[in-house]
């Protein structure tokens, strides 16, 4: 068996593990949002969940190949952290623009 046969066997297996682990990771967050006690603990779990989509976009990328999606996780990145300041803003405030 080839070195680079291990290794890429070994990639794919993490690459795949870490996919799992952070679509469970996105449930455990999605669960914090909807039972939350307080409202800024809702927005810590939902910019978690806006991080964790970005990992899974990125791992996506790795598994299938396509650099696609790496321009997508940027994306998301920069929405998800655009929707974040907005919510705390307004947590703060009261108001998004003020």
């Amino acid at each position: 068996m080839e070195v680079s046969s291990v290794a890429s066997d070994a990639l794919a297996l993490a690459v795949n593990a870490s996919l799992v682990l952070a679509s469970a990771l996105t449930l455990f967050a999605g669960y914090r949002v909807i039972r939350g006690p307080t409202v800024p603990d809702r927005v810590v779990a939902l910019d978690t969940i806006s991080t964790n989509v970005v990992a899974i976009a990125v791992l996506f990328a790795l598994h299938t190949h396509q650099g696609l999606f790496v321009t997508v996780s940027l994306v998301l990145a920069i929405i998800g952290f655009i929707s974040t300041i907005a919510v705390s803003q307004y947590v703060i405030e009261g108001d998004i623009i003020t």
